[in-house]
């Protein structure tokens, strides 16, 4: 994993050849360093940007309500959910403290949404997916009254469940990357996971044991230049908290899902839902 000073004189590297500060997309593609890698160091591409003492690059100085709002939405629909703060800072287009500043709140964006979507089909999908009680009180009751587009259900219809079968194993989400047919479930399924990335992260695995921390690990911090780490593999970083462990034992906690708000900063995190999200962005 590059380390903060690499992906600081790549952006400069970067931006030397542009003659102004990159977007995150063309650092990435003139890099080949993922954006996922960034914020491992920093809160928003644009911190980074200014960290490499560059100002950040704005094709317009102040977005409108509108982009903000349908860049929110499609996250929505791409996500198939509202997605916490932290992780929609990942995955998003725009940084979500503008979206807070803009509409009075991180919580007070669905409504707003809600709000700038009433009416309009395109977005009924999306709508779908919010809280009934945010998503039925901006519509007009024509649009109410309307199926969605490819679904035979009101606006706010229950989502698709069948009931499951006694002594059937479950399975999580499809996901179909590389040799993982199925989404982790637990913390085992992380194990598994983390060891098929371990090359693309970094990382040599040394050992894995079951007392804590789970494993030893090697990573590469420059070149020809590696260090030992501790890692704690949890099925969602709060269980780290949960579990009872002492930070002072931990350097990283492997996740599939990364929803500890309030982490030690001592403590780093890597999310696998969003790694491999962002390699699969990279293959394409």
């Amino acid at each position: 994993m590059p380390d903060k000073k690499q992906i600081l004189n790549s952006i400069a590297a970067v931006a030397k050849k542009l003659g102004r500060a990159p977007s995150r997309a063309e650092f990435t593609s003139r890099s080949g360093i993922s954006a996922f890698f960034v914020l491992q160091w920093f809160r928003s591409w644009s911190d980074a940007v200014r960290a490499a003492g560059l100002r950040p690059y704005t094709r317009n100085a102040k977005v409108e309500d509108r982009a903000l709002l349908e860049d929110w939405g499609n996250t929505v629909r791409k996500n198939r959910g509202v997605l916490p703060r932290h992780i929609y800072r990942r995955r998003a287009k725009y940084n979500p403290c503008t979206l807070a500043n803009r509409f009075g709140g991180w919580t007070s964006v669905p409504e707003a949404f809600c709000n700038f979507a009433k009416g309009k089909q395109k977005w009924a999908d999306v709508l779908a997916l919010l809280p009934a009680r945010l998503a039925r009180a901006p519509l007009s009751k024509d649009a109410r009254s309307r199926p969605n587009e490819g679904s035979s259900s009101s606006i706010t219809p229950k989502p698709l469940q069948h009931r499951p079968l006694k002594g059937r194993a479950t399975y999580g989400s499809p996901t179909n990357f590389r040799g993982l047919l199925h989404e982790p479930m637990n913390e085992q399924g992380v194990v598994l996971l983390f060891g098929m990335l371990a090359k693309d992260l970094g990382y040599m695995i040394e050992a894995v044991q079951t007392g804590f921390p789970d494993c030893e690990a090697m990573r590469q911090i420059a070149p020809e230049r590696w260090q030992r780490v501790h890692i704690e593999f949890e099925f969602e970083s709060r269980n780290f908290r949960d579990h009872g462990h002492p930070a002072s034992g931990c350097d990283v906690i492997v996740c599939w899902r990364h929803n500890w708000d309030d982490c030690p900063e001592g403590i780093e995190v890597v999310e696998l839902s969003s790694v491999i999200k962002s390699l699969a962005s990279a293959k394409d």
